[in-house]
């Protein structure tokens, strides 16, 4: 049986001439040196163009970097209340603008409307917390074990950071970070993804309206290898902060180390989600369709191995089967669409290439596959369920970044956590079971940086750290206090007093 189709027909705009975006770099629109540009196409409708932008050259990030050192010396002067005011007319422009903003990530991206617009709101509350505890967050007095001394602890911007976020979060995690590292007074250089690049752009223009000073943020479009690398090996930034894959965030780390710039790397992930014998199947059902198809499965806390007691799994899978089966596919921007294509080209085959090789390593497809017909026009892959994995298989093992779901027997607790924790990573997991003593020992066990309980592994929350374990991340989380200290230089200050009588 096949997935729901709703066809994706394209927008007229997507047939007249695109329009040609610039760099944002110290206060103005450039564009690259080398006077190339790329195009930004549309997942749901092969080869063509939506926009195009400027294909910047080491050159082009050079600049953005000299212009974000020249701004930062005022800027890091401004106080606390001054940035905080200005992010938050930031984010009072970002949800002025959440439809355009959802609309353009919805076509970039591939992502429902309804994502897309889910995106922007996650935004807004994550900035939004960045804001309000930037109030509480500064240096403290400490005892000093000699006499007549103070000490304490205060803060300083690192300086000029870079911030490199995904095609798959492109709004969500640029704010995840910027809006911290504005916050503590730094300059920041900013390169979107190159399938993402016409949200990085909007999020400029809305810097610029929000009354950033020139050069505190700037936005570089290009190719990773070209202008991230620049951004990366320059010894004017001392801090990145990267979300994307393992192995870009290996490279990211070693070149890096060459300034001792610090990293903060939040990585892939293979997350798994155990459903006990005794889990409420209804509420575990929803959770792996949110967290496994949601976004197309292409979010780093997907659910992507599915571990099932052998008490429930004939019956779990019967009914995730159906579920797939009725999922809607098409137009991003259609309202009905629940499930819309991967995001280009590379992404299709990568994941096309990972359900060949299941089927070849001995995984049985219940249901999936890549798309035929009206959706071969994009880069569509239906809801795809594979049963019979064992732990030799690919497709238990490498992350695929996709809508397609690994699913494993297992008899008790015990054989679940250790087929959980077998994985070179560690981002996200979760559990459904009514005993709190198998919730306790899957908390304790679980070799993840975020345990969830009853619920689908891809929900955080600001107010708590989210990083991965293993080569899931490295360095400093994001999100909470620890989203903050990662922008900052500690300074201990000692201060003795005069002798009395002086």
């Amino acid at each position: 049986m096949n997935a729901s189709v709703r066809k994706a027909a394209p927008p007229a705009t997507e047939t007249a001439a695109p329009e040609v975006f610039r760099n944002w770099v110290g206060g103005q629109w450039r564009e690259a040196g080398s006077g190339l540009t790329f195009d930004d196409e549309n997942p749901a409708h092969r080869n063509s163009a939506i926009a195009r932008f400027q294909a910047s050259e080491p050159v082009d990030m050079r600049a953005a970097v000299e212009a974000a050192a020249a701004a930062l010396p005022a800027w890091r002067g401004t106080a606390l209340g001054e940035r905080q005011t200005t992010c938050a007319r930031l984010l009072d422009l970002l949800k002025a603008e959440r439809e355009n903003l959802a609309t353009i990530v919805c076509r970039e991206n591939g992502k429902t409307i309804r994502e897309a617009r889910a995106e922007v709101d996650s935004a807004l509350i994550e900035g939004r917390h960045h804001v309000n505890q930037a109030s509480a967050f500064g240096g403290h007095t400490l005892p000093i074990s000699a006499t007549g001394m103070t000490g304490w602890v205060q803060y300083h911007p690192v300086g000029v950071v870079g911030i490199v976020s995904p095609w798959n979060y492109p709004v969500n995690v640029m704010c995840r970070k910027a809006i911290p590292a504005l916050l503590m007074g730094n300059a920041v250089v900013f390169k979107p993804a190159s399938y993402t690049p016409w949200s990085g752009i909007f999020m400029a223009a809305l810097t610029a309206r929000a009354g950033l000073p020139p050069g505190v943020f700037n936005c570089v479009t290009g190719a990773g290898s070209s202008v991230g690398d620049a951004l990366v090996d320059d010894a004017r930034v001392r801090a990145i902060s990267f979300t994307g894959s393992t192995a870009v965030g290996k490279r990211i780390q070693q070149r890096a180390a060459a300034n001792l710039t610090r990293t903060q790397l939040e990585l892939g992930g293979k997350n798994a989600l155990i459903v006990m014998d005794d889990a409420d199947l209804e509420a575990a059902l929803t959770a792996v369709m949110t967290a496994g198809f949601g976004c197309a499965g292409q979010w780093c806390t997907a659910t992507s191995r599915l571990l099932l007691h052998d008490a429930v799994h004939d019956r779990f899978l019967d009914m995730l089967a159906r579920r797939c089966e009725r999922l809607v596919l098409g137009d991003p921007l259609d309202e009905h669409t629940e499930m819309g294509p991967v995001a280009g080209f590379r992404q299709f085959e990568g994941v096309a290439q990972a359900i060949a090789t299941a089927e070849r390593e001995g995984a049985r497809k219940v249901t999936g596959g890549v798309a035929e017909g009206a959706l071969a026009e994009g880069y569509f892959v239906r809801p795809t369920v594979f049963a019979g994995v064992t732990p030799d298989m690919a497709i238990f093992r490498d992350e695929i970044f996709g809508p397609v779901l690994a699913v494993v027997r297992f008899r008790d607790l015990d054989e679940a956590l250790a087929l959980a924790n077998r994985s070179v990573y560690g981002l996200s997991s979760g559990i459904f079971t009514q005993r709190l003593d198998a919730s306790l020992r899957y908390i304790a066990e679980i070799e993840a940086g975020v345990a969830h309980v009853n619920m689908h592994t891809g929900f955080k929350d600001p107010s708590l750290p989210f990083g991965g374990w293993k080569e899931s991340g490295y360095g400093p989380p994001e999100n909470a206090r620890q989203g903050l200290e990662f922008f900052v230089e500690a300074k201990s200050v000692y201060l003795k007093h005069a002798p009395r009588g002086r």
